[in-house]
Parts: structure tokens; sequence; C-alpha cells
């Protein structure tokens, strides 16, 4: 039985509910540790290990305050031949598969100003109570620690382009957020972070956000995790989810881990439609792929350095700094480009000195799961026992943990929290053709 059951636990026929989460990432284990608090047995699935997914080599920023959706009026303004180009920061490869055809169609069909609020305005609730949800883990067990990012900069070469920062903040405001930053010179920025180059002219300081070893972290919440008596299942590739009515829910794996549980919840990534496709939930979720490496810093920085004209993230970790960036719209599994990672160097050498750009270790892509409205896929499907956590974008490690808390109460309540209803997989997308909605003989009985 499942420590710290609470007040709260929901029992199904007398037993504590069991539960597989499938997916070992940031989303995955916290649905898995907020289930554990509400008091249900949680079995944890994952093809490969814990965090090898998105949550191994992003930047590991905590940053809800600029937690946008991805589709937005800039993406328009690139034009067809930059996103064509493997130097450009969104890059999207000529090829004539229909799945990703269709996810840029709707992607460019929200990437104006009236869907970018509304979406943004979904965004909100969540985004106030993100860091709160990883003060609870850390109060809680998660060992790991997670720091304040002072500073927070954003460095500029041309003191003109701050604007295009500071008209997204007021958009953010416009929609009911609310950014607290503040200009200043390309002297004041060096002052504050010997890392940066003399071409820098301007900067935004960007205060109240943290940061966090993203590998530290999840490695911690898996830790957390098993201490309250969940298994964690590697080598399991779940092939199929078959809902038997009121017997639950059969999971199939390639290895082990197979069996019958009470509720599934699906947190896969950017391989999310795979298994909840059955199930209703016809969004595209396609991989966002983006690049770090790690490299050598006469002075690394006390907080992340974030180059917004290139799209590329600097984060201390330990005695080396992280450098990210790019979104790349490809197949998860295709292999690493390296023209995406020298487009990083490139773009990031004349802001930074003393950083040893061409001494580069861990060089990696991962997949971040994207949906073409910018919204996360977070509720109940078809099945009222199969449940979905994915299609964060780039917030997947901010928004992880809220939404593990919002909802495990769902699953475990059969409440929607308000602020996940935007979120409900079934939504349909605006430009997409009606679709009658599917239900299973063994849901039917």
């Amino acid at each position: 039985m499942a420590a710290g059951r609470s007040d709260e636990e929901v029992v199904v026929g007398g037993s504590t509910r069991r539960v597989a989460v499938v997916g070992a990432g940031m989303v995955g284990l916290a649905t898995a540790w907020f289930l554990q608090e509400r008091g249900a047995e949680v079995t944890v699935l994952d093809r490969e290990g814990v965090g090898a997914g998105a949550s191994w080599g992003n930047a590991g920023w905590l940053t809800p305050a600029i937690a946008t959706p991805l589709p937005e009026p800039a993406v328009l303004r690139y034009g067809a031949r930059a996103v064509l180009s493997s130097s450009s920061p969104v890059y999207v490869p000529p090829t004539a598969d229909p799945r990703l055809a269709r996810f840029v169609a709707g992607f460019l069909r929200h990437s104006t100003d009236s869907r970018w609020r509304t979406a943004m305005h979904a965004l909100l609730p969540v985004n106030e109570r993100a860091l709160d949800a990883f003060e609870h883990l850390g109060a809680h067990g998660v060992e790991a620690g997670v720091r304040d990012a002072e500073p927070f900069i954003a460095a500029y070469s041309r003191a003109g382009d701050v604007q295009g920062l500071l008209d997204e903040f007021a958009h953010i405001e416009h929609a009911g957020g609310h950014v607290e930053h503040e200009l200043i010179g390309g002297d004041a920025a060096r002052a504050l972070e010997p890392s940066l180059s003399g071409a820098v002219q301007a900067a935004v300081l960007i205060h109240g956000q943290r940061f966090l070893n993203p590998v530290e972290y999840v490695a911690s919440l898996a830790s957390a995790v098993r201490a309250r008596g969940a298994q964690i299942v590697t080598g399991a590739e779940v092939l199929e989810l078959e809902d038997l009515g009121g017997a639950g829910v059969r999971v199939e794996t390639t290895g082990p881990g197979a069996g019958t549980f009470d509720a599934v919840v699906v947190a896969t990534g950017a391989w999310l439609g795979d298994l909840v496709s059955p199930f209703g939930v016809q969004h595209v979720v396609q991989a966002g792929r983006g690049y770090s490496f790690s490299v050598a810093a006469d002075h690394v920085p006390a907080g992340p350095v974030y180059l917004p004209a290139a799209r590329v993230a600097l984060t201390p970790l330990g005695d080396r700094v992280r450098v990210a960036g790019m979104m790349e719209f490809r197949r998860p599994d295709a292999p690493l480009d390296p023209r995406r990672v020298r487009a990083i160097v490139e773009s990031a050498r004349p802001l930074l000195r003393g950083v040893d750009l061409d001494e580069r270790q861990d060089e990696w892509v991962g997949s971040r799961p994207c949906t073409a409205d910018g919204l996360p896929l977070v509720g109940r499907t078809e099945s009222e026992r199969v449940f979905v956590a994915g299609g964060h974008g780039m917030w997947g490690i901010t928004l992880g943990p809220v939404t593990g808390q919002l909802l495990a109460e769902q699953v475990l309540t059969g409440r929607t929290p308000p602020a996940l209803t935007p979120f409900e997989p079934l939504r349909r997308l605006r430009w997409a053709p009606r679709r009658a909605r599917r239900v299973s003989a063994a849901q039917a009985s």
C-alpha cells in the first residue's frame, strides 16, 4: 500500500486505486507523486529510464511569468524562407509527412494575436501555481534544490531589439499576467554578468523566477516516488491500452510491467498520440526538438542568461554552462543534426566572452511535445479510466508539477479542476473538422 495516505484518498471496490503512469519524465513522475499523496498505488512504466527524454537536456528554467503559447504572431513574420533554413531558430525541414503538414497548418492558424491571447489567458491559472507546486514537493521529500534566478538576464546586441520582449510582456499583462522586470544598459549587464561581451548594448532583468538542474531534479523526484512505495519499471515500452470497462485498463508492454490497472495516465511526451488516439484524442502532438550541450566558462553565470534574438538559453549547472536552443519540427527519433548545434554556437558567440563554445560536451537533441494551439493536453479521454498529461511544448519542466497536482485530483475524485478545463484532451481545434465521438463496447456497457 502506498505511503502517505491522505484523508482525500479515493477507494475503488474497497481498495486503494491502482494507477499506471506511462512515462518517467518530469510530467509523469510529478503526476505519480501527487497520485501517491492522495493515496493511490502507482506503477511508473518507461521504455528507457528516468528522465531519458526531453526532461534530460533542457535548460532547466522555472519561468512561469514568461511561459507563453508557442504559436505566436512572430512566427508568421519569419516567413517560409526562414523556417526552411537549418540555421533558423524555428526550423521546419522539407518533408512529405502528412502528420507534420497537418500540425504546421494548425500551428500557423493559431499564430495570430487573438488566438495567442486566448491561449495565454488559459495558461495563467497554472502559471500562477507553478512555483507553489515545486515548493510543495521540496517540503515533502524531493531533495534536489531549486535556485532563485537572480539575476535572470535577457541580453541584446542592439538596444532597439529590447522592444520586442517588452511588447511580449505587455501582451502577457494584457491577458492578466505580470512580469516583474527592469531595463538596463550593456555596462550594467556586464557588471552583473561578466560572461556577456562588449557587443551587448542592453538587457532586461526578469525577477521572481527560478531554475534547477533537470537531471538532478528528475532523479530526486524519482527517488521520492520510489520512497513512497511505487515501482518504476524501465525497459517497458507500452504497446497498447485496452479499456476493460469496470475491470480496468489492460496495459500491454514489450517487457516487464504489463497488467491491469484501475486507471492509466499517459505522459509519453512527443509519443503521446500513439497510445491515446484510440481514445478520441485527435490532436497531433508534434516533436519540437531542442538542442543542448555544455561548455566551460571563465565565469559561470550566477543565474540564467537568455539571448532572445537567437533564442538561446544558458543555465549554470555545477562548474559548467548548459547552452540550449532551437525549435525543430521533425520526427522525434531523427538523428542529431550538427548544423543546428553550429547555428546555436554562431548565434551566441558574439554576445559571450570567456565561454568556450568550441569544446562542447553532452551534445544532445530531445523532443518537446508540442500542440498546434500551444496548450497542453491534460485530463480524461473518451475512456473514464485513461488520462493524458503532455503537450507542454517548452514548458514541461516549469509546469510539470502543477500539472501532476491538478491531474491527480481529477483521476482520484472524478472532478475536473477549473484550471484544467482549457486543456481538455478532447477539445476541438477551431479549424479541425467535426468528428463523431467513438465509444467502445466496453465503455457502452
